[in-house]
């Protein structure tokens, strides 16, 4: 696996500004966290989309490639810091699925 988090630098207001992604050894996203401007995130898995967020259907290309274009900064982070962020995001929405 690899973890990448990624900040897409744009005026959209409905699109995100941070994506974190795990995804496997094919480059296809296994798990996604999308945070927005005004604090909202979503998250994906192969059975979980919340707040429209959905796993890409084709490999993503390669760090390099995406980080040619200007719109994107792209690093890779560690699967603990991944899995921290995750963690943290999964227990906002089971909390939000309680209330």
């Amino acid at each position: 696996m690899e973890y990448l988090r990624c900040k897409w630098i744009h005026d959209l207001v409905n699109e995100p500004t941070i994506i974190i992604l795990e995804i496997d050894e094919n480059r296809f996203e296994t798990r996604k966290i999308e945070i927005f401007r005004d604090g909202k995130f979503g998250i994906a898995a192969p059975n979980l989309e919340y707040m429209n967020t959905r796993l890409g259907e084709v490999p993503l290309p390669e760090m390099e490639e995406i980080a040619r274009d200007e719109q994107f900064k792209v690093q890779i982070i560690s699967s603990q810091e991944f899995n921290e962020i995750w963690r943290d995001k999964i227990q906002l929405f089971i909390r939000f699925l309680k209330d």
